[in-house]
């Protein structure tokens, strides 16, 4: 049995104390936590350079506790569930120091992090991040750190990791959490949540609510999960977009409709693209959670690619200013409309385009490759989500799946069918 960890308590404290309901964002990322029941972990094991102090460390995640709210963030609970936030102004917070001893250091720190993974997060007790330092020999050679999804999503951990870096100590950018709440619960928020749930319901009210048919048989196990690398694509999809001026995200996102359409035989598509809500006022680079699914209904079957990618482009801008509501506001629309018409509607289909603002161009030589990474019986997935990513000289696309919506071999033949649209 390994023996308990060293704790060093850091203190922290910083502006923006108060309490008040979650952000649009937080409850879509909250929904996601209990869905899932997972408290959606993000991080992992770093390799710190020769001579770093546990003190470095211990300052970093006071720099961390200090400067970003949602860190600082604990969730309440009504009588009927409904959550709220409290945002603490000082606190206390433990490093973990972890010895090797004879094993491998870096080793040591997975386990560490895989051990966190696995362990359920109190959001009314504890803070949303853990962090712990591997020692060997008396030398601090890993981090291990781990803070959840709720916190932030991608755009706003990029903002984090060169601020720490450069410890900036100007006024934190942007509407934090409890101001955007604010915002929402205004005329000005209400209102454009009222029109974007007039949005959705004219969709859900025209569109068939099978969206996937039936599987021939369901696999087992049911969730799975695949990889695909695709030189290709990192080549055409810039050559399409110097062509016809539709941003690469568009493109594969019409792609990807394209190819739905052709292998499920399903028309229109309906495709839940995640939206950064990004470029809304005041939130370009504030550190929180604001990405949310939108909706979009495309007509994608019969064309020929330009008009593909012209007619996505086109449903995407109302997609995009919709994707911005209040999460369950919009789960009792949706589920009112079902119920109007007698049977679930199924919006399980999801695209997530998590390239950087600064992609990658140079596309290497190579053969496309498509693997399966896990099949599991849990956690579950949701019926069909694609995220991509760029990685040095390809793109890569990764599937999560449940079979009992739509088999594997489809699954891969939708990804390697966005390749060859993109192709024709």
């Amino acid at each position: 049995m390994d023996a308990a960890p060293e704790r060093v308590s850091v203190r922290f404290a910083g502006d923006g104390a108060g309490t008040g309901p979650l952000s649009w964002g937080q409850l879509e990322n909250w929904s996601a936590i209990v869905k899932q029941r997972t408290w959606l972990p993000l991080g992992g094991v770093k390799p710190l350079p020769a001579g770093t102090t546990v003190e470095e460390i211990a300052d970093e995640l006071r720099y961390l506790m200090s400067r970003y709210q949602p860190m600082r963030t604990r969730l309440r609970f009504a009588p009927d569930g409904t959550p709220s936030q409290e945002v603490y102004d000082q606190g206390e917070i433990f490093l973990d120091v972890v010895d090797a001893d004879g094993k491998d250091p870096e080793k040591v720190a997975e386990s560490v992090c895989d051990r966190w993974r696995e362990d359920e997060l109190d959001f009314t007790a504890e803070w949303p991040v853990r962090m712990a330092v591997v020692r060997k020999d008396g030398e601090i050679t890993h981090m291990a750190v781990l803070m959840s999804h709720f916190v932030t999503d991608a755009t706003g951990a990029m903002t984090m990791m060169t601020e720490v870096a450069a410890r900036v100590t100007t006024p934190v950018a942007g509407l934090q959490p409890l101001a955007q709440a604010e915002w929402q619960r205004s005329p000005a928020g209400q209102r454009h949540n009222a029109a974007a749930q007039r949005y959705w319901e004219g969709i859900l009210r025209v569109v068939e609510p099978r969206r996937f048919p039936s599987p021939r048989m369901v696999e087992t196990p049911r969730y799975w999960h695949g990889e695909f690398t695709s030189p290709a694509l990192s080549r055409a999809v810039p050559e399409l977009a110097g062509r016809t001026g539709v941003d690469s995200s568009t493109i594969l996102l019409a792609l990807y409709a394209g190819a739905l359409t052709r292998v499920t035989g399903v028309d229109p598509v309906v495709i839940r693209p995640m939206v950064s809500n990004r470029f809304r006022p005041g939130l370009a680079d504030v550190v929180c959670t604001l990405a949310q699914a939108g909706l979009l209904m495309v007509d994608a079957g019969g064309l020929g690619l330009e008009e593909l990618l012209e007619r996505v482009r086109r449903v995407t801008t109302a997609a995009y200013k919709y994707a911005y509501f209040h999460h369950t506001g919009m789960e009792a629309v949706v589920a009112r409309v079902a119920a109007e018409r007698g049977e679930p509607i199924e919006l399980g289909c999801y695209f997530n385009d998590r390239r950087g603002p600064v992609r990658d161009v140079a596309s290497a030589p190579g053969e496309s490759t498509f693997r399966w990474v896990v099949a599991q019986e849990a956690p579950s997935f949701e019926p069909l989500f694609v995220h991509v990513d760029d990685v040095p000289g390809t793109i890569r696309i990764s599937m999560y799946l449940d079979a009992a919506h739509i088999t594997p071999d489809d699954g891969e033949a939708v990804l390697r069918g966005m390749e060859a649209l993109a192709g024709s």
